[in-house]
């Protein structure tokens, strides 16, 4: 960055700040979506929830099935993006 655009760039540097953050806080959000310890104790809780009685059969079957549809959309987009690591 030069000094002669930097007083043209100044203001624009907080709106990139806040792209910059929204990018960490949406890969963060992803990884721990695809994570295998999410799952875990969300189908803890709700297995939890079905022998408490606060939930029914059905709909605990219907959570089981839509924590492993997330969790396998969410591995899907984390193994289908591009690694920053490597």
């Amino acid at each position: 960055m030069s000094l002669l655009t930097f007083p043209f760039r100044l203001p624009l540097l907080p709106v990139r700040g806040l792209v910059n953050l929204a990018s960490v806080i949406a890969d963060e959000a992803e990884r721990q979506m695809a994570d295998p310890a999410t799952l875990r104790r969300k189908l803890e809780h709700a297995e939890q929830a079905l022998a408490s009685g606060e939930m029914s059969e059905e709909q605990a079957a219907d959570f089981r099935d839509a924590a492993f549809a997330e969790f396998t959309r969410a591995r899907r987009s984390t193994a289908a993006a591009p690694s920053d690591w490597g």
